[in-house]
């Protein structure tokens, strides 16, 4: 047929447009896959603050992403939870590696709460793969709705805009002589009793005494007990 034959180049050039809608198709479909992954994963982790514990004028959810804990990081909590009594709850638990870690090394009861279903779910799984189903407990709870009126051992990694309203809900909730563990952030006016780790796998223990961790009126903390830290 002759190249310059107008049936050869509508042929051809019907060709070059199904061969672009294929690339089309693909980035599409590469794209619903990627946004499935963070519908089903990641977005119903996002812990929301509620309005009524931001400060004002604040009229916006503070949304925290789940980001899974190193070995290094589960290893420096429980150095620092290892032997006391009392239940153990992590606050945003995630896939619950902490939690199942805490069971393990004697930190019973272990609690963890997480907003996000399908994290629950593979908490479960791990659980249940470690022979340990039956043992420990995995809640799908806001943790912002949850009464920590009987836990000693808590552990939280969240970030640092959580923090400050966290500590009020600790200081009101916990009982006197319960420890609070935080990863990767510090509390902004809490005085710790021990620091461990370095970098991103830092941790740091405060202890409550009464009301919570004691801080002045201003804001200042007020250093209760010699720290100590350790490596």
């Amino acid at each position: 047929m002759d190249q310059d034959d107008p049936a050869e180049a509508l042929t051809e050039l019907r060709e070059k447009r199904l061969g672009l809608l294929e690339l089309l198709q693909a980035a599409a479909g590469s794209g619903l896959a990627v946004y499935t992954v963070w519908a089903l994963l990641l977005q119903p982790g996002f812990r929301r603050v509620p309005l009524r514990l931001q400060p004002q004028p604040t009229k916006f959810l503070i949304q925290v992403p789940y980001i899974g804990a190193s070995a290094r990081q589960v290893e420096n909590v429980l150095s620092l939870l290892r032997g006391r009594p009392g239940k153990m709850v992590d606050l945003g638990s995630g896939d619950g590696r902490i939690v199942l870690a805490a069971h393990q090394c004697g930190l019973r009861p272990a609690v963890g709460y997480e907003l996000n279903p399908w994290l629950v779910g593979l908490a479960r799984l791990h659980a249940w793969r470690a022979g340990c189903s039956g043992s420990v407990c995995y809640h799908r709870k806001d943790l912002w709705k949850v009464s920590l009126r009987d836990c000693h051992n808590v552990s939280v990694f969240l970030a640092p805009s959580v923090l400050p309203l966290l500590e009020d809900k600790l200081q009101v909730e916990l009982p006197a002589g319960a420890r609070v563990v935080s990863g990767r952030f510090p509390f902004p006016t809490w005085k710790p009793v021990a620091v461990v780790g370095e970098g991103t796998d830092r941790v740091w223990a405060y202890d409550v005494h009464g009301a919570g961790p004691a801080v002045s009126s201003s804001g200042v903390p007020i250093k209760a007990i010699p720290e100590s830290s350790s490596t």
